[in-house]
């Protein structure tokens, strides 16, 4: 392994915790380690091309980025395609991609295991060719995101009291689901798009609470809503909670936590599910009534259609 040098990003504002003493743990264990390394602070506005010169310039070989999926998803859009890895200390409210990589919440163990230096390459996705690295959502949990980035407070008792205010009076949305841009193209295990073993599908409208694009396994928090996602496999799980009662849509999406349901081979052809749980390497939603958008749990600006894509070994990840 060539010499090190990292690149530590701090997010002023992600989560809930203080940052001062983060960077006094930084500065002692990474002295310790005997490796170099600058502190920065994180790109209020998400720019970060900057790193780009910097890297090559300075021959930094970590970005490690101290935040949350938000500012996760920022850092990598940039690097992606690069030879650099990222490392992430979780410092977000919600911290999927973190825990989906089985980084640990406590700072000084998620040093330790960028110590130990091991990564391998993870995907993302495109949706309208903007960057995620985690886990997009279209309808009720986007609605809670752009709530939720105007409270004067983070954290996890924020969120959740957000949800809760705005679950009874949410509207659901109609939705043209367009698996075309799969149909017939091969996934990793030879299942054709549609599902594991399935035909290609064709488009098919569904009126929805909310639908997920998942990367990852979670929404944050350790929360699962893709048990079968996997970051390396160049799929994406795509989650829809169908239009229902306010109690039995509830109910739908527990279910879905708990790894109740299981993957669908056609979901065109599941009409009396109340969830359809399906993996894809590509797809399009027609969003006709303008449902609202969320990339990484960040607020995003909605559109008329969702053109989405995976993007296989989009970055190098240090791990477990």
């Amino acid at each position: 392994m060539k010499e090190r040098k990292i690149i530590y990003l701090i997010n002023p504002i992600s989560g809930t915790r203080g940052k001062s003493s983060l960077q006094e743990l930084i500065t002692k264990k990474t002295r310790e380690a005997g490796i170099e390394f600058s502190i920065r602070p994180t790109d209020a506005a998400g720019n970060y091309d900057f790193l780009i010169p910097l890297i090559e310039k300075e021959k930094v070989t970590d970005i490690v980025i101290c935040g949350g999926d938000g500012t996760v998803s920022a850092v990598a859009s940039a690097l992606t395609g690069r030879d650099i890895r990222i490392g992430i200390i979780p410092m977000g409210s919600g911290n999927g991609l973190a825990f989906a990589a089985g980084i640990p919440k406590h700072p000084a163990q998620a040093l330790d295991i960028l110590f130990a230096g091991k990564d391998s390459f993870i995907d993302a996705f495109l949706i309208n060719e903007r960057f995620s690295c985690m886990l997009c959502g279209i309808g009720f949990d986007a609605e809670v995101a752009h709530h939720f980035a105007r409270e004067p407070r983070r954290g996890l008792r924020t969120y959740i009291k957000v949800s809760l205010s705005h679950f009874f009076k949410a509207r659901c949305y109609r939705f043209d689901i367009d698996l075309s841009a799969a149909a017939g193209a091969p996934s990793p295990g030879g299942a054709q798009a549609g599902g594991p073993g399935g035909a290609p599908t064709p488009v098919f409208p569904v009126e929805a609470f909310f639908i997920n694009i998942a990367n990852g396994n979670q929404f944050g928090n350790n929360v699962t809503i893709a048990p079968k996602a996997d970051l390396h496999d160049g799929l994406l799980d795509i989650i829809i909670i169908k239009k229902a009662g306010r109690l039995k849509m509830m109910i739908s999406a527990i279910r879905q936590v708990l790894g109740g349901y299981k993957l669908t081979a056609h979901p065109s052809s599941s009409g009396t599910k109340n969830a359809l749980y399906f993996q894809v390497p590509a797809l399009t939603i027609n969003n006709p009534e303008g449902a609202p958008l969320h990339i990484d749990g960040d607020p995003a600006p909605s559109a008329g259609i969702f053109r989405i894509r995976v993007v296989p070994k989009a970055i190098r990840l240090i791990q477990p």
